[in-house]
């Protein structure tokens, strides 16, 4: 049977690991801060940051929000992130994605001082992933390389398969896996005959952003499946083909008239997997603790 790999418990441990860490620094002089700028009224974008916030307020980490309007040129958000830069009482910023059409976003990302990169996506910490060095490192990836280490997920020497080549994802992921020694491949939209690809792999990490893409032809039998997946789904049709098998869900979704997959069909994910992340509640948690970690180990250095 498969394990479900809880991405909360995960989460609530690393947590509860920050509390002390940030009370040390609170006796050094204060407490770790994080600076967020979230441009415009994107509502995703919103329950993001407040869930961020929430998590530093319940942390005691201090959170300093901006939110300018959704007008603002590229100019004027660079003063912004420039104030942050400049303030020795910020360790962290993070600039919320996606920004509005008219802001030139990579070079808002270059524009964090690597060292407050709380989100691991400044190309001075990309080059340092690379080379394996310390820094910041993406919270999502990062996240699943602590799933797999506390279920004692053995990743060295095993065939992982990354699908997605995002830079938030599927190219850090790719990384952190090749540093912890597995043999990996990336598959992409222009990936030739996916299922073959997909079936040699023992780690089978999917983020592609498409709705239960990856079927029972795409999984190994007993593959460690990580499901990185949001997709929405408001077809009736749909969603009882893809979840026949749970009848709760199903329920859920007469009531609400959507439910949320991820990017591997959850039947066969749960069939021929040795383990795998549901969606929701798999990595989804991750990602918010890991930014948490990243702003509490900046602030470390900053006030050592």
């Amino acid at each position: 049977m498969s394990i479900v790999l809880d991405g909360k418990k995960i989460r609530d441990e690393i947590l509860a690991e920050l509390r002390p860490r940030i009370e040390a620094l609170k006796v050094k002089g204060r407490p770790p801060a994080l600076a967020v700028i979230l441009v415009g009224d994107n509502p995703a974008s919103q329950i993001y940051v407040r869930n961020k916030i929430k998590a530093c307020h319940e942390l005691g980490i201090r959170s300093l929000d901006t939110k300018p309007p959704a007008s603002i040129t590229t100019e004027q958000l660079l003063e912004i992130i420039d104030g942050y830069n400049r303030d020795a009482n910020v360790d962290g910023i993070l600039v919320q994605m996606p920004l509005p059409p008219q802001i030139d976003a990579q070079q808002i990302l270059l524009a964090v001082d690597p060292a407050k990169d709380a989100d691991g996506f400044h190309l001075f910490n990309a080059g340092s992933l690379v080379a394996n060095r310390p820094a910041p490192r993406a919270c999502t990836p990062a996240g699943i390389i602590e799933l797999l280490k506390r279920y004692q997920i053995p990743i060295a020497g095993k065939d992982a398969v990354v699908v997605g080549r995002s830079e938030i994802v599927g190219k850090p992921m790719a990384l952190m896996l090749l540093n912890e020694n597995a043999t990996v491949t990336i598959c992409h939209s222009r990936t030739r005959n996916l299922p073959e690809e997909c079936r040699r792999a023992d780690i089978l990490v999917a983020a592609i952003g498409k709705p239960a893409l990856l079927g029972a032809d795409c999984i190994k039998p007993g593959a460690v499946v990580i499901d990185v997946g949001m997709n929405r789904v408001t077809d009736e049709s749909e969603a009882r083909r893809l979840f026949a098998h749970e009848p709760q869900r199903l329920a859920n979704f007469a009531k609400n008239r959507n439910l949320l997959v991820g990017d591997v069909n959850p039947r066969a994910m749960r069939d021929l997997s040795s383990a795998y992340t549901p969606v929701p509640g798999g990595v989804g948690p991750l990602t918010i603790a890991m930014l948490m970690s990243n702003t509490v180990r900046l602030a470390e250095q900053h006030l050592s």
